[in-house]
């Protein structure tokens, strides 16, 4: 796992596996999106509702486009006007990439502009109410 951000109604993940073996991460997701949507159910005891929609996954090839993602990620809870910088929402993998990771990395990865990217993120206004 690499980056993630967790939200009311839609998660964003970045992960990776030893080249070749992209079908782990696919099996992983799988098995998590199974599982959570269980425990989902059960807390809100609708047994056999579709927790998740939309799944989609790309394959990141060019350096680029990953560290755009990973700012991209970890802005999320800005953009929804949760938090005012990513480290407060505590959902993600913000704040602990900001203590990993060194000053340089952090300022490198969240000049890279996310404008461009085609990720369907329009999922409504839950921000702080």
């Amino acid at each position: 796992m690499q980056a993630w951000a967790v939200f009311p109604n839609h998660y964003h993940f970045i992960g990776s596996f030893p080249k070749g073996s992209a079908e782990n991460l696919t099996r992983f997701l799988r098995k998590f999106h199974s599982r959570s949507a269980l425990w989902v159910n059960r807390l809100d005891q609708s047994k056999d509702r579709q927790v998740w929609h939309n799944f989609w996954d790309n394959h990141l090839t060019f350096e680029n486009s990953y560290y755009a993602r990973l700012n991209y990620v970890h802005q999320n809870a800005v953009k929804h006007g949760l938090v005012k910088v990513p480290d407060q929402y505590p959902w993600c993998s913000a704040r602990w990439f900001q203590r990993q990771a060194t000053r340089a990395q952090v300022q490198k990865i969240y000049r890279f502009p996310t404008d461009r990217l085609k990720i369907e993120d329009d999922y409504g206004d839950f921000g702080a109410r």
